[in-house]
């Protein structure tokens, strides 16, 4: 989709749908009362019928005859200023619905969001509309897109339209990012394999100067001492891989950013299998690793001057003569041994080791992703990711790069008093803490292979996709890594 930011004249302006803002008592603002005037007042007439309501960032759209616009979107505000979460509201709700177009202009910038400037509203408008068009389609004989294909956001002053254009830009390579996430997180584990996010990333890389991928197969995670990792894909025919993406945007000394991604294509459960209802979903335990391709994806949109390495330990989790058993230990990279209780708790696992790998970067921060625990969903349920961390400072700014995009985090304990559920009587550590604090005790095992640089840990178990009716990859925490990114 093109994405644009300009200074427009609503009464001029060609468009297949214009979403203008009615507030609380019907008012239009500037670019509202502009195309009532040249569409005859149906708008104004429209509204006094009530066909509106009243709840905020209810939609209606008014089939105009007169006037350079086919359509407007009528989008419910407030009484005066908004807040950020209900400004997200009306831009989301307004893009569900231009989506359908096959083009659109917003001007709800003309609003007054409290603690927000038009560049944050034109990146909010831009990120929701992107979102917005993303379909399923490849593994469908009936698919069609989604005709939306140019959508652009109204600059109220021509002073502004340098901020509002960033804006735009930010806005629409975080959707990007984020519906590269999704797809990868949607497609069956048949198709999406360790060998296929492999693929994916050189061709990622692919004529793109500022990125490499190296790609590290069984033998090499052999060398390097990679026991915990190759234990998990150990029952499977699917062999594992560590894939690195290295993007260059900054100075040649600079030390990088690392993301580490949990990139398991299918989690059985191992041994300890999963109970059959809903294992369809563990397609999308590979969420963690699909946000950093669609980190990677973002950068290369938008060409920060940073340097940012995205790790991808992937593997396939599943049971067989093979397979690692409940009681077995095995030696990570680290040194450290750790006795595997439960095979069903193997993201740590493959994660330790890539953890160990980061620190050959000489990283200035480390942050993982992963659909870690099912107990950070029963703590924080969908709406926000877990976030663990070694640094305060560090947790801080990804809280505050979450809730500048919505993406948001909730700061999780990492107390040295969970630490001791970790103890082992046979090897120096295990991959389970028990049942309470699940997902404490998860980042704990991670924060013994940390020690030695500044780290975070994000457990988008909840917040990587929805079940249900809407089932699909969401592409979090995409964005707020991104804002994060760019903050640095």
């Amino acid at each position: 989709m093109q994405f644009s930011a300009k200074v427009s004249d609503i009464s001029k302006q060609r468009s297949a749908c214009a979403i203008i803002a009615v507030d609380a008592k019907n008012r239009l603002g500037a670019a509202g009362r502009a195309l009532d005037e040249v569409s005859g007042g149906v708008i104004g007439k429209i509204l006094k019928r009530g066909d509106l309501g009243n709840k905020l960032a209810s939609t209606l759209t008014v089939n105009l005859v007169e006037g350079p616009v086919e359509r407007a979107l009528l989008v419910r505000a407030a009484d005066g200023a908004l807040n950020r979460a209900d400004f997200r509201k009306l831009a989301a709700n307004s893009a569900g619905v231009a989506k359908d177009f096959k083009n659109a202009c917003s001007y709800l910038t003309e609003l007054e969001v409290a603690d927000a400037d038009t560049a944050w509203q034109a990146q909010q408008l831009a990120l929701c509309a992107g979102l917005a068009t993303y379909r399923f389609t490849r593994c469908r004989s009936d698919a069609k897109d989604n005709p939306l294909a140019k959508f652009t956001v109204h600059a109220p002053e021509r002073g502004q339209l340098k901020a509002v254009k960033r804006g735009v830009e930010i806005g629409a390579a975080q959707a990007a990012g984020s519906n590269l996430a999704r797809e990868l997180g949607n497609l069956p584990g048949n198709i999406c394999t360790p060998s296929y996010l492999a693929g994916e990333a050189r061709a990622l890389a692919k004529g793109n100067a500022k990125l490499t991928t190296t790609v590290l197969d069984e033998k090499k995670l052999q060398s390097l001492g990679m026991g915990a990792f190759l234990s998990v894909a150990k029952g499977s025919e699917q062999p594992p891989a560590l894939i690195a993406m290295n993007y260059k945007g900054g100075k040649a000394g600079d030390k990088p950013v690392v993301l580490v991604g949990k990139g398991i294509t299918f989690d059985s459960g191992g041994i300890s299998i999963k109970p059959g209802q809903q294992m369809d979903e563990m397609k999308f335990d590979m969420c963690g690793a699909a946000a950093v391709f669609g980190v990677m994806r973002a950068l290369l949109e938008l060409q920060p001057a940073i340097n940012v390495v995205g790790l991808v330990a992937a593997a396939e989790n599943m049971p067989s003569g093979r397979a690692s058993k409940p009681g077995d230990i095995v030696t990570s990279m680290s040194g450290k041994t750790i006795e595997i209780l439960n095979t069903d708790a193997e993201g740590r696992l493959v994660l330790c080791d890539a953890l160990t790998y980061a620190a050959k970067y000489k990283p200035e921060v480390v942050i993982d992703v992963a659909t870690l625990t099912g107990a950070c969903v029963i703590a924080l349920g969908s709406h926000a990711t877990g976030l663990y961390s070694n640094r305060d400072s560090l947790a801080q700014e990804l809280l505050a790069a979450g809730e500048r995009t919505g993406d948001r985090a909730w700061q999780m304990p990492l107390w040295d008093e969970y630490q001791s559920a970790l103890d082992s009587n046979f090897a120096d550590i295990q991959n389970i803490g028990g049942r309470e604090a699940g997902s404490v005790t998860a980042a704990c095992f991670l924060s013994r292979f940390t020690e030695d640089y500044t780290w975070a840990h994000l457990d988008i178990a909840g917040s990587a996709w929805h079940s249900g009716a809407k089932k699909g990859a969401t592409g979090r925490p995409v964005p707020l890594l991104v804002e994060y990114l760019l903050g640095k």
